[in-house]
């Protein structure tokens, strides 16, 4: 059997959405003539643990874990932070902070920390695997990102060693959605620029998990680029039949930040409240992954945050089974730049529960393609408050009568063993070309 080196920084009890991707492929490699091989950190700044991810963890696997010294103690202390305390990922902000130290943090995150706040584990990894490899050799590398860190490890081991190497953007790196608001100097760009083109020229193969984003990808540096989606894994959702809301539920899973909470969605179940009987007393929103400030701030502004349920986070296995008793699953996409290629993994997941997804983003990106070849909801775009407000009325109209039935398009496509056959196909064609 062949052997793979995974560079992650996000591995179990690690939770969040960073970790499921290489997890799942980890999962079914062996099945596809592939044994995975993990480096990750053994003491990271991960989001959330998650214990309830160690049973994808296969039987016999070869996890390194090697110490990572990253600068989070010094930077929770200048923002007033708590040492416990999460560092939350994007730009998502659970409680109001002084706008002064919050712009000099992020400046200081942007063009001291390139790639990003990791970088203090790209020598010691390279010197530690260097060794390891000529010990205990593989046939090929993978470096997922971000953080983007990971790339950079893989590039010194593929300029000492010329092991056949796969780049995976699960995120992009200059192309992220916050990437402008990072208070960047010319010289900070052109490094974030210059370490990214590293990586999109010397990586044999490189992969990213939707359409737009390859062709983004295209225009920094021209190559082939393969297309492999997140997806779900139908062990998952071996549960018991779960029980659907008896209220008209609307359920959003994962964090939700600045940049994707729909005010005007707000503005227009407000506007129903008021116009159709009923609909306020059967109302509920859930919120299911930490929520920035601004999402309570626009609840309380349209009289909705009595009818709101938050919960901070839940183990993965209990989020599948509270998206399944939904009645309605909100997919709310960035409002940034980037938008066309934003493809949430929670959206593979809300399809396997088969119900109905109402996602606000645009009606010609990859999340809608998505949606609409597997018949799964209903897409209105950020600024189109007549079709949310259709959208609202004609789902309610369908609870009421009990006919909100669970879509039923093809979403095998998505499922997780198949996205690693296409892996293996991958990293099989690299070995093949060496």
């Amino acid at each position: 059997m062949k052997r793979v080196l995974i560079i992650t920084y996000y591995w179990p009890p690690s939770g969040g959405a960073g970790v499921q991707r290489w997890l799942k492929f980890a999962k079914y490699l062996r099945d596809f003539g592939w044994e995975p091989l993990i480096y990750t950190p053994s003491n990271p700044e991960y989001p959330e643990a998650d214990e309830s991810l160690f049973k994808d963890i296969p039987i016999g696997i070869e996890v390194i874990k090697r110490p990572i010294w990253e600068p989070y103690t010094f930077y929770k202390r200048f923002i007033g932070q708590k040492k416990d305390e999460k560092i939350q990922a994007g730009f998502l902000s659970v409680k109001k902070k002084n706008p002064v130290i919050e712009n000099i943090s992020v400046w200081i995150r942007g063009n001291l920390f390139i790639p990003d706040a990791r970088k203090f584990w790209i020598k010691p990894s390279i010197r530690f695997l260097l060794k390891y490899l000529r010990n205990h050799p593989v046939d090929t590398i993978v470096s997922t990102g971000p953080p983007h860190t990971m790339h950079l490890i893989a590039l010194g081991l593929k300029n000492k060693l010329n092991i056949p190497w796969l780049a995976d953007f699960r995120d992009p790196w200059t192309g992220i959605d916050f990437y402008h608001q990072l208070h960047l100097t010319k010289q900070a760009d052109l490094m974030h620029h210059k370490l990214e083109r590293a990586v999109l020229s010397n990586a044999d193969r490189v992969t990213v998990v939707s359409w737009n984003w390859a062709l983004d990808l295209n225009r920094l540096f021209l190559r082939h680029y393969d297309v492999i989606t997140n997806g779900f894994d139908p062990e998952d959702f071996n549960i018991a039949e779960q029980k659907i809301a008896s209220k008209f539920e609307l359920t959003h899973i994962g964090s939700l930040n600045r940049d994707r909470n729909p005010e005007l969605l707000w503005e227009v179940l407000a506007e129903v409240c008021s116009e159709k009987e009923g609909f306020r007393n059967d109302l509920r929103l859930r919120f299911i992954g930490k929520c920035d400030i601004s999402l309570t701030q626009c609840l309380n502004k349209y009289e909705l945050f009595s009818l709101t349920e938050m919960t901070e986070y839940l183990p993965h296995e209990e989020v599948l089974k509270e998206s399944a008793g939904s009645q309605v699953l909100l997919l709310l996409l960035n409002n940034t730049p980037n938008v066309m290629g934003i493809v949430p993994g929670k959206i593979f997941e809300y399809l396997a529960t088969r119900r109905p997804v109402f996602c606000i983003g645009p009606t010609n990106g990859d999340s809608a393609r998505i949606i609409r070849e597997s018949q799964a909801g209903i897409i209105c775009d950020f600024e189109d408050k007549l079709s949310m407000k259709n959208a609202v009325n004609d789902l309610y109209d369908r609870y009421k009568r009990g006919s909100l039935q669970n879509q039923s398009g093809e979403i095998e496509s998505f499922s997780r063993k198949g996205l690693t056959k296409k892996i293996a196909s991958v990293l099989n064609e690299l070995t093949e070309k060496r």
